[in-house]
């Protein structure tokens, strides 16, 4: 009879699994394209474009996250996207300037960087990899760096397959 194939790393208590799944802010995205307020897509007249503002409904963002964007080579003064900006502040959870990915990676900095680790001195730490929801790269390079000054020892994917990162001497 053979003998039964016992995981340690898996049934290690003191082995702590960090997902960054868990801090993922729940709300739509959405991207809000300049372009269909220029002129031929390429000319940003300002009477025209605060017109634009004006008579929009900018309820619709309620709760959501916003990436201003252009997705034309125009050139987008940087006033044009503050007095966005100021109209989605009532109702968006937060505003940022370029793709649905950028504000994704702002939100994890945010996150990351009020992230209570105290409680992870002196521990065993397991980054998990695999995520269902879009954690930007970025995020798991900013959690090691604030991890690695704390931790006893740092591994990335799951206890039963993970790859050792760090090690205190």
């Amino acid at each position: 009879m053979a003998e039964e194939i016992i995981n340690r790393v898996a049934n290690n208590k003191n082995l702590i699994t960090i997902n960054l799944e868990d801090y993922y802010p729940e709300g739509e995205r959405l991207l809000f394209d300049i372009k269909d307020w220029l002129f031929e897509g390429f000319i940003l007249r300002e009477k025209d474009f605060r017109e634009n503002v004006s008579n929009h409904d900018w309820s619709q963002y309620q709760s959501k996250y916003v990436a201003l964007h252009c997705s034309t080579d125009a050139i987008i003064p940087g006033w044009a996207y503050l007095l966005l900006t100021s109209e989605l502040i009532p109702f968006a959870k937060k505003v940022a300037v370029g793709s649905l990915e950028d504000i994704e990676t702002i939100l994890f900095t945010h996150i990351i960087n009020t992230l209570d680790v105290s409680e992870y001195q002196d521990k065993f730490l397991i980054i998990k990899g695999c995520a269902n929801k879009p954690v930007p790269e970025s995020a798991y390079i900013e959690l090691i760096q604030k991890l690695q000054p704390i931790a006893k020892s740092i591994m990335y994917g799951e206890a039963c397959s993970s790859v050792p990162l760090f090690k205190r001497k």
